[in-house]
């Protein structure tokens, strides 16, 4: 394992939009695993800044707050639209987001790992660590390699969001075991514990 430490934020940002801008450029058919919450937004302003070309990428979002449909303002899919996806070249039918309104929970969590294996995998995920340690919504405690399935994120995490739930259910990925290579990003101090 390879351990990067930056002098500020704004310069994690940068490495890791060039390493995500990189990875397009080396391979253009991209499949990505790209995180939301506050860690990613500097990394998307700085994305969409550089400029890389993501018309045939493919994108996966890891989590999603269940009971939100993707046009809810608080949804991940409404956050991505915000800072990346309406900023850069990608096309809609590349983009995939676990669906937050679906009614058979067990069954959106088996379509999403089927889409994730029919793209080959993910070629680079990218995913920030919060502020309880969890990754990608895997609480710490659990494990990496478990099924996608929903859960229910810990108090500290619900209550730093603006849904009003503080138990509010989300997704969690087996997203480990269907990818290439990882990037994990702690900025600031309440991620660094």
């Amino acid at each position: 394992m390879k351990v990067r430490i930056f002098a500020d934020a704004a310069r994690a940002s940068r490495a890791v939009a060039r390493l995500v801008a990189r990875q397009l450029e080396v391979h253009p058919v991209s499949v990505l695993g790209l995180p939301t919450g506050r860690t990613s937004v500097a990394v998307y302003k700085e994305l969409v800044r550089i400029g890389p070309d993501f018309s045939r990428a493919r994108t996966f979002n890891l989590d999603e707050f269940v009971g939100l449909p993707a046009q809810n303002r608080r949804s991940f899919h409404a956050f991505m639209d915000r800072h990346l996806l309406c900023r850069v070249n990608i096309p809609a039918g590349h983009v995939h987001f676990l669906d937050g309104a679906a009614v058979d929970l067990d069954a959106e969590c088996a379509r999403f790992e089927r889409a994730i294996a029919a793209a080959g995998g993910m070629d680079l995920l990218v995913l920030g660590i919060g502020a309880n340690g969890h990754i990608g919504f895997n609480e710490p405690g659990t494990t990496l390699f478990a099924r996608t399935a929903y859960t229910f994120l810990s108090r500290p995490y619900a209550t730093s969001t603006s849904f009003a739930d503080a138990a509010a259910p989300t997704w969690r990925t087996r997203a480990a075991v269907l990818l290439k290579r990882i990037r994990t990003g702690a900025f600031g101090r309440s991620s660094a514990l």
